[in-house]
C-alpha cells in the first residue's frame, strides 16, 4: 500500500477513531495523543497492509487498544497516588515516633511479614530506585506481577504499621 493512500484511510477514519478513543478515555487531549501514537506506531507498518479495509481494521484495533493501555496506565498512577497518599498520612499521624523509630519499625515489619521476593522488589523499587521494567527482567517476572507484588507488600506493611501504631497508642 503507498504512504498516500495509508494517510488519506487514516484521514478519512480520523473523527470517528478521534470519538471512539474520546468515549473510551473521557478526556480529549488523551484521545487526541492515542490517537498519534497510533498513527506513528502504524507508519512503520503500512507496506505490509495490502487493502484499505486491512488498513481500517488494523487502525481501529491500534487505536482502541491504545486506549484501554492508556486507561491502565491512568488506573495504575491513580493507585499509586492513593498509596503514596496513604503513606504520607500514616506518617503525619505518628509524629510521636521520631525517623530512627518509624524506620526501625517498618524494617522490621517488612522483615518479619513480607516473602523474599516482596522484599527484594520492595528494596529494589523503593530504595533503589530501579525501574519496574528492570526489575521484571532481571527477576524473570511479568511488570504486572512485579507491580502486583510491589502493591502487595506496601498494602501489607502499611496495613500492620498502622495497626502496630494503634496498638501503641492505646497502652
Amino acid at each position: 500500500m503507498s504512504d498516500e493512500i495509508w494517510v488519506s484511510t487514516f484521514q478519512r477514519m480520523r473523527k470517528r477513531l478521534l470519538g471512539m478513543a474520546g468515549r473510551l478515555l473521557s478526556d480529549d487531549e488523551e484521545a487526541q495523543d492515542v490517537l498519534q501514537n497510533a498513527f506513528c506506531r502504524l507508519w512503520t507498518k503500512y507496506r505490509d497492509v495490502k487493502s484499505e479495509r486491512e488498513a481500517e481494521a488494523l487502525t481501529v484495533t491500534t487505536v482502541r487498544n491504545l486506549s484501554i493501555s492508556t486507561l491502565r496506565n491512568r488506573h495504575y498512577s491513580n493507585s499509586l497516588e492513593n498509596d503514596e497518599s496513604a503513606e504520607l498520612e500514616v506518617v503525619a499521624e505518628n509524629e510521636f515516633l521520631d525517623r530512627e523509630e518509624q524506620y526501625e519499625t517498618v524494617e522490621r515489619l517488612i522483615q518479619e511479614h513480607l516473602s523474599p521476593l516482596q522484599r527484594t522488589i520492595l528494596r529494589r523499587r523503593e530504595i533503589e530506585g530501579e525501574e519496574i521494567s528492570h526489575i521484571a527482567l532481571e527477576l524473570g517476572m511479568e511488570e504486572t506481577a512485579v507491580r502486583m507484588n510491589l502493591s502487595r507488600a506496601r498494602k501489607t506493611i502499611r496495613e500492620l504499621y498502622q495497626k502496630e501504631k494503634e496498638s501503641s497508642w492505646k497502652e
